[in-house]
């Protein structure tokens, strides 16, 4: 079964870390960019950082940068995405996508849902003291 499996989240305190990590299963993440998109209630989905197949190029989302950080080991067919520094507002469910499309078109155009191949199962992040 071709599947995106998603761990790592949790309940943190204002200033805390976590770091998800998106594991690809039935198929190989080498051809395929990564975005990680977040969800909080009553929000629509937005992109919060994408990775290009080789990991060499990245994007964030002005709110994120210097705090988060993607990175990719296709070796282990695994995309991580290590949040520091984590606000009340980074609160969301956290998913993590594949596509064939270029990583920086999947991050900074409106999302199309037709444009991703897979999506993660998704990871509840809580910045809460």
């Amino acid at each position: 079964q071709m599947q995106l499996v998603e761990s790592g989240g949790g309940l943190v305190q204002p200033g805390g870390s976590l770091r998800l990590s998106c594991a690809a299963s039935g198929f190989t993440l080498d051809y395929y960019a990564i975005g990680w998109f977040r969800q909080a209630p009553g929000k629509e989905r937005e992109g919060v950082s994408c990775i290009s197949t080789s990991g060499e190029s990245t994007y964030y989302r002005d709110s994120v940068k210097g705090r988060f950080t993607a990175s990719r080991d296709n070796a282990k067919n695994t995309v991580y995405l290590q949040m520091n520094s984590l606000k009340p507002e980074d609160t969301a469910v956290y998913y993590c996508a594949a596509t064939r499309k270029n990583y920086y078109r999947l991050c900074t155009l409106p999302l199309d849902y037709d444009d991703i191949n897979y999506w993660g199962s998704g990871a509840l992040v809580t910045v809460s003291s």
